[in-house]
């Protein structure tokens, strides 16, 4: 059971990057998936997710409008797609799988039932 996260680097304001996070040894359709990142010196924090039951996506209230996840079950991969970056968007970046539901509660996305992380892949919004 794996999660590869990719596509990190470095990008000036306002420019964009796209993430990918393949899946193997199950498959992402049977899971809720979602993005968290996690700057130097806070703690991690939800982005952006899709809920296994019905498809439905949440963000966070910081990324709305910027950034969108997708999944493509025949690649068995999820994506973020971040477009109109920040410097405040600079973090590593994680995708996870959760055996229940994704949420938006209190401006965040939360997953329920976690089932495995993926490591890191560093995002830097810099001039």
């Amino acid at each position: 059971v794996q999660l590869q996260a990719s596509g990190g680097g470095e990008v000036q304001p306002g420019g964009s990057l796209r993430l990918s996070c393949a899946a193997s040894g199950f498959t992402l359709d049977d899971y809720s998936i979602g993005w968290f990142r996690q700057a130097p010196g806070k703690e991690r924090e939800g982005v952006s997710c899709i809920d296994k039951s019905d498809g439905s996506t949440y963000s966070a209230d910081s990324v709305k409008g910027r950034f969108a996840i997708s999944r493509d079950n025949a690649e068995n991969t999820m994506y973020l797609q971040m477009s109109s970056l920040k410097p405040e968007d600079s973090a590593v970046y994680f995708c996870a799988t959760a055996h229940d539901d994704c949420k938006a509660v209190a401006g965040t996305i939360i997953l329920y039932g976690m089932h495995h992380w993926s490591k890191g892949t560093q995002v830097t919004v810099s001039s």
